[in-house]
């Protein structure tokens, strides 16, 4: 039994790297374009929207401009396949446990149709939680895209060196927006899961299953966690040890920009991270199971 759980999470783990890598190439640019927009603190309109994207390469045009889109690719890639294998392997082990554990104890609070539910966003936004331990990468992907200049000259090890705790800004703001974001993407799934298509928690879904469900839940995730998105973008883009704090922007933002600039770049982030997600989640699973197929047949089949 112990080799089992072993091999599965192996299985996740490779799974999820591979899907992470995947990811990173194909929606980077849509992930930069909405970074900028959210650090953006002016109204965004057909004259200048071009130079809001592309920043100083705006004079070259959208072609040759695109490779602009990608700046930071190393924090990139790093952070996101270091939050993949921690998001879906954590979830699913977390997940796993309460279902072992403590299943009976959400059905007497939630009731037995939503027992699963609730341990599935709760194991979700537990474990959303948890990522402020990869800030770091994350602060430095963001500054990559919206403010290289920060980064100009200035080597990996001689910046942790000498900023430390400056790569852990806004860790409040990234909880606070985690937790229901990762509550309403893991719980609305398995929701959509049960009410669309009739699966249980654990159930194998096909690859439409995967994608109408994930769509769901990626969009309401999306819409719930974009305030506290906004904010936390503008802290961690901000340069070293000069950033404003929270409640301050939030302040200047109602003041300046109104309410509607909590949900700046909601729309490329819903058309990227609703497929991203969607992909991912996806190829995951696919290699996931083919990952656990493979390690059977290693292991003799046992």
């Amino acid at each position: 039994m112990k080799g089992d759980k072993n091999k599965s999470v192996l299985a996740s783990l490779l799974g999820s790297t591979v899907s992470g890598v995947f990811e990173i190439g194909l929606f980077h640019p849509l992930d930069t374009t909405a970074k900028r927009l959210m650090n953006n603190k002016t109204n965004v309109n057909f004259n200048n929207f071009k130079k809001t994207i592309l920043q100083k390469h705006h004079h070259k045009g959208w072609i040759r401009g695109l490779p602009s889109l990608y700046p930071g690719l190393g924090f990139a890639t790093s952070y996101k396949v270091t939050q993949r294998i921690y998001k879906y392997t954590g979830q699913n082990v977390l997940k796993n446990y309460f279902l072992n554990n403590h299943k009976s104890k959400f059905e007497s609070v939630f009731g037995e149709k939503n027992g699963n539910v609730m341990i599935s966003a709760v194991s979700g936004s537990l474990i959303g939680i948890g990522e402020i331990g990869l800030l770091p990468l994350d602060i430095l992907k963001i500054k990559s895209q919206v403010n290289p200049e920060a980064l100009s000259n200035k080597g990996i090890v001689d910046l942790v060196k000498k900023e430390r705790f400056n790569l852990y800004a806004g860790w409040r703001w990234t909880a606070l927006r985690n937790a229901p974001g990762s509550f309403t993407l893991f719980g609305a799934s398995t929701f959509f899961k049960s009410k669309i298509f009739g699966l249980e928690i654990n159930d194998k879904a096909s690859l439409f299953q995967h994608f109408v469900t994930s769509s769901l839940a990626s969009t309401a995730c999306i819409l719930v966690s974009s305030p506290m998105d906004v904010i936390k973008t503008r802290i961690q883009a901000q340069e070293f040890g000069k950033a404003d704090n929270g409640m301050k922007i939030v302040k200047d933002m109602v003041k300046h920009e109104g309410m509607g600039s909590f949900f700046k770049g909601v729309v490329p982030k819903v058309g990227s991270i609703g497929p991203k997600l969607t992909f991912s989640f996806t190829i995951a699973q696919y290699l996931i199971d083919h990952f656990n197929d493979l390690l059977r047949v290693n292991d003799g089949g046992k």
